[in-house]
């Protein structure tokens, strides 16, 4: 049986929208534990499920998200003076 790729569903599960986005793992699953009003999380039991298209209808409003979850906060270094 052939696997469907992440960017063939409707709905990923999280390992699939890190898989798919590049994401930190550690911090995507901060970001969708946090609670929040959306149209891209979806429930079923005690999973979350994220709808693609709305969510990547919201990283294409919210980029700097993106970049966070991708990347992390950009540090600067701190010059010792």
């Amino acid at each position: 049986m052939k696997r469907i790729r992440p960017e063939e569903k409707d709905v990923l599960n999280p390992g699939e929208a890190i898989e798919y986005w590049n994401f930190s793992r550690r911090k995507f699953f901060d970001f969708i534990k946090q609670p929040r009003e959306c149209d891209y999380l979806a429930y079923y039991g005690e999973r979350i499920l994220i709808i693609r298209e709305a969510f990547d209808n919201y990283l294409k409003a919210h980029p700097e998200v993106k970049e966070e979850l991708a990347n992390g906060r950009n540090r600067q270094k701190q010059n010792k003076t």
